[in-house]
């Protein structure tokens, strides 16, 4: 058994992968003044323009009050802009500054850099594997179970 088992439930050895994984990449991004959220936030907002706080939380699997902490704190530092949605009034939508591209580019090779380190030792066959296997999880995950 591995130095921490946590037995035959799955969502806990995938759970302690990704927390080993998220304190990884955190070590990368404080060179840049992100936090894996933030990362995962300019992320979303330089492929997707215009996404909405709510979409922001759902994504990052946070509140919505959680994640407009996080985006403000975005804005503030001049990363991201919020502009009002042009047929919601309760909508804001989130836009990547220049300075927010620049630093998202900046990080993102430490990001890439690392995750391949901790991805050393397996084949590509096994990387393909586990990315299929958690692109499957997560489209099932999102259906409702059968009764």
């Amino acid at each position: 058994m591995g130095e921490q088992s946590h037995g035959p439930v799955l969502s806990f050895v995938v759970r302690h992968a990704w927390l080993s994984m998220r304190s990884a990449i955190e070590t990368e991004l404080a060179e840049f003044g992100l936090t894996s959220p933030r990362f995962a936030t300019l992320m979303m907002i330089a492929t997707s323009p215009g996404l909405s706080a709510a979409q922001v939380a759902r994504s990052c699997g946070s509140t919505r009050q959680a994640a407009n902490e996080m985006l403000t704190a975005l804005e503030r530092e001049g990363l991201i802009t919020r502009s009002p949605h042009a047929t919601d009034r309760r909508t804001h939508q989130l836009h990547i500054t220049p300075l927010g591209t620049k630093r998202y580019e900046e990080a993102l090779p430490a990001v890439l850099r690392r995750e391949a380190a901790l991805e050393e030792g397996l084949t590509p066959e096994q990387r393909e594997a586990a990315r299929t296997w958690m692109s499957a999880v997560t489209a099932a995950s999102r259906q409702p179970p059968e009764k």
